[in-house]
């Protein structure tokens, strides 16, 4: 799993597994934000395993599926919502991470 430290406090990766969730836990990150929705691949893992997986872990989860090349103004505000909101450390994952180093680009580019 490659992690890519944006800021101190948000950092993203690409598509993780349910069995990456212990390390993302022990790599000391408090909270886990799903960009990437369901399906989009045949053979990627449903974000509610990932879900329940993360929960059982202690981590706070968001799911805000952004599709790839569409990012939306509600897709921006949700994601800034969620990092305003949820404790910090944040990974963000998609397909490889793009969409969510995007999406932060945006929403520190709105000035939220």
């Amino acid at each position: 799993m490659e992690i890519r430290q944006i800021t101190e406090d948000y950092s993203v990766a690409p598509q993780i597994t349910v069995d990456d969730i212990a390390t993302i836990k022990q790599s000391g990150f408090r909270s886990l934000i799903c960009n990437r929705p369901d399906d989009e691949q045949p053979d990627q893992p449903k974000v509610d395993a990932i879900r329940a997986a993360a929960e059982e872990a202690g981590l706070e989860f968001r799911f805000i599926p952004v599709v790839s090349g569409a990012i939306t103004p509600e897709n921006v505000s949700a994601m800034a919502d969620a990092l305003n909101e949820l404790p910090t450390p944040v990974l963000a994952y998609c397909r490889s991470g793009t969409r969510c180093a995007n999406l932060y680009g945006m929403i520190k580019a709105s000035g939220r």
